[in-house]
């Protein structure tokens, strides 16, 4: 049985994210087993939270995923957990609609039977504190706001005014303030803060912890916290309906699939739960380094996500012997996945603000180009158009938060599906490039929001036949005009016993 919150916020900026790091580190500085997640699609934050608790962070998400599904994560993650913190996204009522919960922190609260812990940017404000947080309780009467932070609070003058009329004025009560402080401030770049794993250590983590203890009640918190055990039976449908479409996989088969992440300082946003469903179906997921390694032996798949690839452009183009294996094992049919930044790698440069251009894979024959601005935020659907990883109609949900963009598409490569932005007026575009065995894509697809996405792609792994191998050596490929050289070999593999499983698959992925 696990005590939980969810830690939320007026508006982006009060220091909701900087808080929940530090109360992650602080109750498992008292020996608690704390479980992270964040509400919404972000990466980020959650690389903090696996900083703060030792444990990965799962993203839970009302627009992308549905109801069974968000509690399934949520369940799964918990069990083993004494604690569970949530840390909301913007402001608690801000979500996927303007006129109603969808999407949000509040919805996701409800949808957890969670209590609210609001923070609140003091900075400016006395008694007013409390008519603020009065509307924030009151806007939704289902919604239980516990608890107030005060965060950037002046001193123990400034709070004395703000925690009187909070607990004069509200339902939720005040638990404490905490100051500005730069040395808990995390630094930030354009995609939002920088990963953690650059700026957190250990010493930065007992800093937050002690910075939080200070100045919050962090045993009435605990107090104000439910537990939740009672609806995790709703979620078992969810599990079975996973565990029992991975069962029906093949996973005896003797044809065993071990595909390769791209992870590293250039490539580190997935989710969670898309690493765990691959292992769930029986993947042995093997991490490498596009900037620092050559490419593993015997991979049968390539899978390659978002991150900052403009800011370690110059590192990849070095790492030669990678991006020719790369090519190579594209041109030879082998099963490659990119989002994001992965589909930037695999253009022929990245250009930087500046006009710089970096050689990259040169699959795609386009340049992916930095802009000085945000160019795209948005939830996204798509929609397939053929028989490969969608199905003409399905569809998947996912998002995108890029400052690139690419030169035009030539129309020779293939699109596998169509993108909808519902938020953004349905603005509908076609998208998913394809090339050979090789799909890439703007879009940061959640797979749980349709796991046959990942079945049919496994299955696309065990089909190709072609795995990565240095043994075989040098071979020639030619694609877009430009000459490749990697390693690769082509393995002989029971085609009875891929086409015995092909059924199987294909039902999951209906």
């Amino acid at each position: 049985m696990t005590h939980g919150l969810i830690v939320a916020g007026t508006h982006s900026g009060v220091g909701k994210t900087t808080i929940s790091i530090a109360l992650m580190a602080a109750l498992r500085r008292r020996g608690l087993t704390v479980q992270g997640f964040k509400v919404g699609p972000d990466f980020i934050d959650p690389g903090f939270h696996a900083a703060a608790t030792g444990r990965p962070s799962y993203n839970l998400d009302g627009w992308m995923l549905d109801r069974d599904t968000n509690r399934e994560i949520f369940a799964r993650a918990t069990a083993e957990a004494d604690v569970s913190v949530v840390e909301g996204m913007m402001g608690l009522f801000d979500g996927a609609s303007g006129s109603d919960e969808s999407g949000s922190t509040a919805e996701m609260a409800k949808l957890l039977g969670l209590p609210v812990v609001l923070v609140i940017d003091a900075a400016a404000q006395a008694r007013s504190a409390a008519a603020l947080v009065h509307g924030f309780d009151t806007f939704d009467p289902d919604l239980d706001v516990v608890a107030v932070i005060a965060n950037f609070v002046a001193g123990e003058g400034h709070y004395r005014y703000i925690k009187d009329s909070i607990n004069a004025s509200c339902r939720a009560e005040s638990v404490g303030w905490l100051p500005r402080n730069p040395a808990v401030a995390m630094p930030s770049r354009h995609l939002g803060l920088v990963t953690a794993c650059e700026v957190m250590d250990a010493a930065r983590l007992e800093v937050l912890a002690d910075w939080i203890e200070g100045g919050i009640d962090l045993d009435r918190l605990l107090g104000l916290s439910v537990t939740h055990s009672a609806w995790e039976a709703a979620a078992e449908g969810s599990e079975a309906r996973l565990v029992g479409a991975a069962n029906n996989l093949g996973r005896a088969s003797e044809v065993s699939v071990r595909i390769g992440v791209a992870r590293d300082r250039a490539f580190c946003f997935y989710y969670q739960d898309n690493l765990e469903l691959l292992q769930r179906l029986g993947v042995e997921l093997v991490a490498w380094s596009p900037i620092d390694d050559p490419l593993p032996d015997g991979l049968h798949g390539l899978y390659f996500g978002g991150g900052y690839p403009e800011l370690y452009a110059p590192q990849l183009t070095a790492n030669v012997d990678a991006r020719r294996a790369v090519g190579a094992f594209v041109a030879a049919g082998g099963a490659v996945y990119a989002e994001c930044g992965g589909l930037m790698y695999l253009t022929e440069a990245i250009v930087d603000a500046d006009g710089a251009e970096y050689p990259m894979v040169s699959i795609l024959p386009t340049r992916a180009r930095m802009r000085g601005r945000l160019v795209a935020l948005a939830y996204a659907e798509v929609e397939g158009m053929d028989d490969a990883l969608l199905p003409p109609g399905q569809t998947a949900r996912g998002h995108q938060f890029r400052y690139s963009e690419i030169d035009p598409m030539p129309g020779s490569i293939a699109r596998r599906y169509r993108v909808r932005a519902p938020l953004q007026g349905d603005t509908l575009h076609l998208e998913g490039y394809a090339v050979h065995n090789c799909l890439a894509s703007y879009i940061h697809l959640h797979f749980l929001s349709n796991p046959g996405f990942a079945a049919r792609w496994l299955y696309s792994c065990r089909r190709s036949n072609v795995i990565t191998s240095a043994e075989q050596g040098r071979i020639t490929a030619s694609h877009a005009g430009m000459n490749i050289r990697g390693h690769l070999k082509v393995e002989c593999s029971d085609q009875q016993t891929l086409q015995a499983h092909k059924p199987s698959l294909e039902d999951m992925a209906r």
